[in-house]
């Protein structure tokens, strides 16, 4: 079994090379045995919308029931779907099969025991335990269920539905991922016009990739708010647990400039209220929440670690900039995009101003996407660790960040390299006040990086 799948915080690869069904029927075994270590007795199970998803879930189900764990299988639905599944029907317990924004020959698995989402050991426990055959062996009983209908309904109860007078028109990009059966029909039962863009589900994602966190997946959508005279539009990743927003300025409205409009909601409610975010969130992130009266909590990227840093903290609103946002204020504390969206019309439809100037009322600064270097297996770390050992040589006039990667902050601009825990690849972005400081940051982490490395593609100047 290639161990390169057991990741950071989810089990992930390429189907039928890495990942097989016979490798998931393993996993699966291994799941319902820690589930049963730990007096779990019910495990729900989902699938996002990909090819391989099906034969997938169903050896991953096999393998659960072999070790004497009940199984309830909601079918074809969003990852956020699946934890509000996992709350309502079991004791906070599921697994997910989904390749999440990887390309389509991807799948994997995101687990959560419990209530926690397994992550970092929890996640090479499970591989030892396969190589080891440490399973427990009994017979499970597998029952299905549809809790989507659920899902819409505690959905639509917690947001006011729309008047006539303050009626969005919303263009809606899935991405012919699986939040296409479920988006629109969520905003039109707020009452809201909706503009369908790729909501039919379907694993070759033929139109783009189901990526928001890229401005090129975001074109056609900006396109669409454009040509049909939309309020806004709203983007979704592969799995439905990441949100992407537009104006109808041809703006986007990144996640962190997002998280200042949850932020303040939340905060006239809570004031102190702890608000965690990731290394790649704008500095004016933090400062707004201080502004706001809030507590500022930067942390790592990863919903695992995002989610166990909430539980820690007690904060009842997170984010990151790749576009998961979680709120534990009336609701579970879990990345869901769908409810995001939910909570992000609900404060524009309240708000005095057009969603276009709300959204120009947050602070912003010349920034970067997020940019990615890609690298052979497993050498990212490797390259970190060299990094590391001159960088706050380098950058001796900045504040160095190492909660995850290198990140260096000036009075004016900041940058941030980081390995991602995904894909092979280093994660870098870069902010600033103007573009002589995004140029000048941009220059001292391209002569650091080409110092370890002098032949690395870079894709900045």
């Amino acid at each position: 079994m290639n161990s390169n799948i057991f990741r950071a915080y989810d089990i992930r690869g390429i189907v039928g090379s890495a990942l097989t069904s016979d490798v998931v029927h393993k996993i699966g075994c291994a799941i319902g045995s820690e589930a049963r270590d730990q007096g779990q007795q019910t495990l729900v199970v989902g699938r996002d919308g990909r090819l391989s998803g099906p034969d997938l879930q169903e050896a991953l189900i096999a393998g659960i029931l072999a070790t004497g764990i009940d199984v309830i299988d909601i079918g074809q639905v969003p990852t956020p779907v699946l934890y509000f599944a996992a709350n309502r029907l079991s004791t906070g317990s599921g697994i997910m099969v989904t390749g999440s924004h990887n390309p389509p020959e991807y799948n994997g698995l995101k687990i959560m025991l419990g209530g926690r989402t397994l992550f970092g050991d929890a996640i090479t426990h499970l591989h030892t335990r396969i190589e080891n055959r440490q399973f427990v062996s009994g017979k499970g009983n597998a029952q299905r269920q549809d809790i989507v209908p659920e899902y819409i309904r505690r959905v639509s109860r917690d947001i006011p539905k729309a008047s006539s007078e303050n009626r969005f028109t919303i263009a809606v990009d899935c991405g012919n991922g699986v939040a296409g059966g479920i988006a629109p029909q969520l905003f039109r039962a707020l009452g809201h016009d909706v503009l369908e863009m790729y909501c039919e589900i379907d694993g070759n994602f033929p139109n783009h990739h189901p990526d928001p966190s890229q401005p090129k997946n975001l074109q056609d959508l900006i396109n669409a708010v454009l040509d049909n005279h939309a309020d806004f539009g709203l983007a979704f990743d592969g799995d439905g647990d990441r949100l992407g927003v537009v104006d109808n300025k041809e703006n986007i409205i990144w996640p962190d400039r997002q998280l200042m409009l949850f932020s303040r909601d939340i905060l006239s409610r809570h004031p102190g209220a702890a608000i965690v975010f990731d290394t790649k969130c704008s500095r004016h992130l933090a400062q707004d929440i201080e502004r706001e009266g809030g507590q500022p909590i930067m942390w790592k990227t990863g919903h695992s670690f995002i989610k166990e840093k909430m539980r820690e903290t007690g904060a009842l609103l997170a984010g990151e900039m790749s576009g998961h946002i979680f709120f534990k204020e009336r609701w579970y504390g879990f990345d869901d995009a769908l409810y995001a969206a939910v909570r992000l019309i609900e404060i524009l439809v309240t708000a005095e101003a057009p969603p276009d100037r709300v959204f120009a009322s947050l602070p912003d600064a010349i920034s970067t996407p997020e940019l990615r270097v890609d690298m052979p297996e497993g050498q990212s770390l490797g390259f970190m660790e060299q990094l590391t050992d001159g960088f706050a040589r380098m950058f001796s006039d900045a504040r160095i960040t190492t909660i995850d990667g290198l990140r260096a902050d000036y009075p004016d601009s900041w940058g941030l390299v980081r390995a991602s825990n995904t894909t092979p690849s280093l994660v870098l972005r870069f902010e600033a006040d103007d573009e002589a400081a995004l140029h000048r940051i941009k220059g001292k982490f391209r002569e650091a990086l080409l110092q370890v490395e002098p032949g690395l593609g870079l894709p900045f100047s």
